[in-house]
């Protein structure tokens, strides 16, 4: 595949090895990117020849920023389909990352938000770095946690999971880890050799070899605060514990949810309660999928739809 294309497919000693090829973007996903990733995924989830995929980002700036959401404007303003498709194919890719068979090994190194997450901490060897900054931060453009993200938001320790989706702030590696939203710290420097590594020896060679134990949490260390101002029914009452904890981290939450869209706010707590309920990441992205009919929508997705 051309070394402009958006996706770069190919395989490698008997692991798929993906790479999101939009580097000035931060690997932002587009539509082509979506079922290029879909479509490998279902051709090597059947071929014996493949034994693991490895999911990774060009450039140095991360994995990937999340969806494409100048695309997604300019369709919002036109009156199109092209969002509500783009969704709908994302989420059934997330689904099908969410349960293949095979090692997905996604590298979520540097910026990692949003359809970064959808992509990367839905699979089952997921790999951070000193450098991560992983986030679900669409509550600061009017729009909720997507792509499963509810899902992962709402298994967090506590109410940590409550304080990153309405704060829509970044976390480290190590914070994701302890989050739920990876497993395995690996030092920047290392991830060239580990890349390697996995393709020459498999994924529990490179981690064996690679992998060490990552800082402390400081999302954690702050549960005490975190788990008490966030158990509030309403966001205003989330807002007033924050304000009368202390003018510390504590406060810096509450000035930094002021700056939220408040109807984003109010549908997230909603949506990330609801969402602890659910039983699959299938339930979940059911739940996050626009439902507001268009002039030709597309089939809702549903569990049903997932292939198995």
């Amino acid at each position: 595949m051309a070394e402009n294309e958006d996706i770069l497919v190919n395989v490698e000693n008997g692991v798929g090895v993906v790479t999101l090829n939009r580097p000035k973007a931060i690997n932002s996903l587009n539509h082509v990117m979506v079922t290029g990733l879909a479509d490998a995924l279902a051709v090597w989830e059947h071929d014996d020849s493949v034994r693991a995929v490895l999911l990774t980002g060009a450039g140095e700036r991360g994995l990937c920023a999340g969806g494409d959401v100048v695309a997604l404007y300019h369709s919002a303003k036109a009156g199109d389909d092209n969002a509500r498709n783009f969704w709908h194919d994302e989420y059934l890719l997330n689904a099908h990352i969410g349960h293949f068979a095979k090692p997905y090994v996604s590298l979520m190194d540097g910026i990692v938000m949003g359809g970064g997450v959808g992509v990367g901490a839905h699979g089952n060897i997921r790999v951070v770095t000193e450098k991560t900054k992983l986030g679900m931060p669409e509550v600061g453009i009017g729009f909720i946690p997507d792509v499963g993200g509810t899902y992962l938001l709402s298994r967090a320790p506590g109410q940590l999971g409550l304080h990153a989706a309405l704060t829509g702030a970044p976390f480290s590696g190590a914070d994701a880890i302890a989050l739920g939203f990876a497993d395995h710290y690996v030092l920047q420097e290392n991830l060239p050799a580990f890349r390697d590594l996995v393709i020459s020896d498999g994924p529990d060679a490179a981690l064996t070899k690679y992998a060490i134990e990552p800082p402390a949490s400081e999302l954690v260390a702050q549960r005490h605060w975190v788990d008490d101002c966030y158990a509030a029914e309403t966001v205003e009452e989330i807002l007033a514990n924050l304000r009368g904890h202390d003018a510390g981290p504590a406060g810096d939450a509450a000035n930094l949810i002021s700056t939220r869209s408040p109807i984003a706010l109010t549908v997230t707590l909603e949506a990330v309660r609801r969402a602890a309920k659910l039983s699959t990441l299938e339930d979940t992205l059911v739940q996050e999928f626009p439902s507001t009919p268009t002039s030709s929508p597309p089939t809702p997705i549903s569990p049903s739809r997932i292939p198995q």
